[in-house]
């Protein structure tokens, strides 16, 4: 491993860490070539009050999760480490914090590895000797793209069903069928998980993913899919085979996410903007649930479904709110599924101004990529971006409207500066001149205050200059 230099000195320096190992999540990511941002190190044979002064010597120390043996060392040079002893936890009543937990540092590694979720998770690297310490075969698991238990206790918490969902998306694995009958075993469960828990492992495979799908048909595979209704009833909601040969909506969803995540723009921006145009196309067609339709057209019987996307913003608000959702976040998902058929226009300046308006808080930027992950979910059709999409763009572009709606030209201090006084009718009147914004009927400010003469003439509001 690439361990960071003053890890690796506090490693070799420290004398209460002689029986220290890496562990967990950075181990599995060092082996994926992934940069690694946390590092996660367990310590064994040592009490917990020798610990915590040893790691004085090199910084901060942070005692927050000191009832469950878990230590944060900030050093003087900013960077984090966490630090663990071994422990064990024993389910004692329902709910996702029913544990009884009893540090035990003079457990045996294999025997600390054991209450993992996961075998690509149950993974120790040595610093002294530099190997890999792997008792239950996760690194051959990694290889072969399995995701897999690491023992029975696995049915004790059921949010590990949903981090496997997060993990098989992260690192395009397929569960095996022990795991999903045991994922099955704990159905039930799902109620005693809190809903900021489920939150995190949303945002997880929201920002995280490099195959989505793969998340999604886990949840399929295991029935957790059942938890969420609006994504469940996805695979009996047939499409028109035409524009849809790939399949039912689901099976649609699935391959849009996935040429989603493969745009370098998304794979380049920032969690907020992948969380919102993840769940955005996620959530596109859930409308299509409640209006798909067979009608016969052409002595043939087509699927169609009228309205979708209108539809499909009550829909999304419901399965945002049942994962937890932020709603900083989902205020900007809306508008991308209400709007996500806007190429189906030809674009002109006019409707370019309209949109960017229409989608605030959300981008036509992240409209864009929304609409290209849906046209390219529906292999074996070529991906190649309709027409319309591109001159979107173009115009977006040349507007400079692609990130933010236009800015209202006329203002309330203008409308001061005109002898206007400020009262209810401000609001009228700014409402209107940006109508006639977006509709083009002026583009600077004199053009503005002229627009303003007419229509207060029009509507005999009289006026007087301020002296």
């Amino acid at each position: 491993m690439n361990i960071p230099p003053l890890l690796g000195v506090i490693l070799h320096q420290t004398p209460e860490l002689a029986n220290a190992y890496l562990t967990g999540g950075c181990v599995r990511d060092s082996l994926l070539n992934i940069p690694v941002k946390d590092y996660d190190i367990e310590v064994f044979n040592v009490t917990l009050e020798a610990l915590i002064q040893a790691l004085k010597r090199w910084g901060k120390v942070d005692l927050v999760g000191k009832s469950f043996g878990v230590i944060k060392l900030q050093t003087d040079s900013g960077d984090w480490f966490e630090f663990t002893l071994p422990r064990q936890d024993t389910k004692v009543d329902l709910g996702h914090k029913g544990f009884n937990i009893q540090i035990n540092p003079t457990l045996s590694l294999k025997t600390a590895c054991s209450r993992r979720d996961y075998t690509i998770n149950a993974l120790l690297y040595d610093p002294r000797k530099n190997c890999l310490l792997d008792f239950f075969e996760g690194e051959k698991d990694l290889r072969n793209g399995r995701l897999r238990h690491v023992s029975t206790a696995f049915v004790e918490d059921p949010l590990r069903v949903l981090r496997g969902m997060q993990f098989a998306s992260r690192f395009a694995l397929a569960p095996v069928s022990e795991t999903v009958q045991l994922c099955r075993s704990i159905f039930h469960l799902y109620r005693e998980l809190p809903k900021e828990r489920i939150r995190e492992e949303w945002l997880k495979w929201a920002t995280r993913s490099t195959k989505p799908s793969a998340g999604l048909q886990f949840l399929e595979a295991t029935g957790w899919i059942q938890h969420y209704p609006e994504l469940s009833v996805l695979s009996q909601t047939p499409q028109d085979i035409y524009w849809h040969p790939e399949g039912n909506v689901f099976v649609h969803t699935c391959h849009a996410c996935d040429a989603l995540v493969m745009q370098p723009k998304w794979q380049a921006g920032t969690s907020t903007f992948r969380t919102v145009t993840l769940l955005a196309t996620l959530t596109h067609d859930l409308g299509k649930a409640t209006t798909t339709k067979n009608v016969p057209r052409e002595g043939m019987c087509r699927v169609i479904s009228p309205g979708h996307e209108e539809a499909g913003t009550d829909r999304a608000n419901q399965l945002l709110e049942r994962i937890g959702c932020p709603l900083s976040i989902a205020e900007r998902v809306i508008p991308l599924v209400r709007n996500h058929l806007a190429h189906l226009q030809e674009p002109s300046v006019r409707s370019i101004r309209r949109l960017a308006n229409k989608l605030q808080p959300a981008s036509i930027e992240e409209l864009c990529l929304v609409m290209a992950a849906d046209h390219g979910g529906r292999p074996p059709l070529k991906p190649d971006l309709p027409q319309n999409i591109l001159a979107l763009q173009k115009i977006a572009q040349e507007l400079e409207l692609e990130l933010q709606a236009p800015e209202p030209i006329l203002k309330g201090r203008h409308l001061l500066a005109q002898g206007i006084q400020p009262g209810p009718i401000y609001g009228t009147i700014l409402s209107s001149s940006y109508e006639a914004q977006l509709e083009g009927e002026f583009e600077s400010l004199d053009q503005a205050v002229k627009w303003l003469h007419f229509y207060l003439v029009e509507r005999n509001i009289v006026f007087q200059k301020k002296d």
